[in-house]
């Protein structure tokens, strides 16, 4: 039996650390992260309703948040400039300005730019994404993501696609993996993401694994 089990999770304290930091009593930890995942999902919100047409998606590769009594942070790490950073410090004052509506403590929100984005799982599962809503092949989208990655400097990729695709009745699942992604070395840094994406004929499952380097 294939015993499965999320590799970011498989390498916190060694290669990965917490995207979330703070403290919190047992009974009050469950609020603690409807609070982080209602801050996340308020700040893609706000990037798709106000991002530009022509921009695609939005890029966000991840957030860090740390929570202090009466401060809440985030940083934004972004892999394209679009509605809010373009020169302009108006996107992300804007963005504060409504975020802050929905919570009770101060905010305070930082942009962080990533020089290599295709490096990124969340971005290339975005890239995926679309080239399948836009009727692209899902193997040309899945291929063409890899020869992205590998200009971004990386040592191995593997892409997964599973549910009804390109409309047939059958689900499946595909996948195309390219250099190497050792899963079971602790030591090697791997990125991972899981995306959804709604089409025309159900819903599609999209996995990444990128191999960054190993320590």
């Amino acid at each position: 039996m294939g015993q499965k089990i999320n590799p970011l999770g498989f390498r916190l304290g060694t290669t990965q650390s917490h995207h979330s930091f703070w403290f919190a009593k047992p009974k009050d930890f469950s609020m603690g992260l409807q609070e982080d995942e209602k801050l996340r999902s308020c700040i893609k919100n706000y990037v798709k309703k106000k991002k530009r047409i022509s921009s695609g998606f939005e890029g966000i590769a991840y957030m860090r948040i740390q929570k202090r009594i009466d401060l809440l942070q985030v940083i934004i790490y972004i892999g394209f400039p679009n509605i809010l950073i373009e020169g302009r410090t108006w996107g992300v004052e804007e963005l504060q300005m409504n975020v802050q509506k929905e919570f009770h403590r101060r905010l305070n929100i930082a942009i962080t730019r990533i020089e290599k984005p295709y490096g990124q799982p969340n971005i290339l599962a975005e890239y995926i994404a679309l080239q399948l809503k836009n009727r692209v092949s899902f193997r040309k989208a899945m291929k063409k993501a890899i020869e992205l990655t590998e200009q971004a400097g990386t040592k191995g990729i593997q892409v997964q696609i599973a549910g009804r695709i390109d409309g047939k009745e059958i689900a499946r699942v595909e996948w195309i993996r390219e250099g190497r992604v050792p899963l079971q070395t602790i030591r090697a840094k791997i990125d991972h993401c899981s995306h959804t994406i709604r089409t025309i004929y159900g819903v599609l499952g999209i996995k990444i694994w990128i191999f960054v380097n190993q320590e």
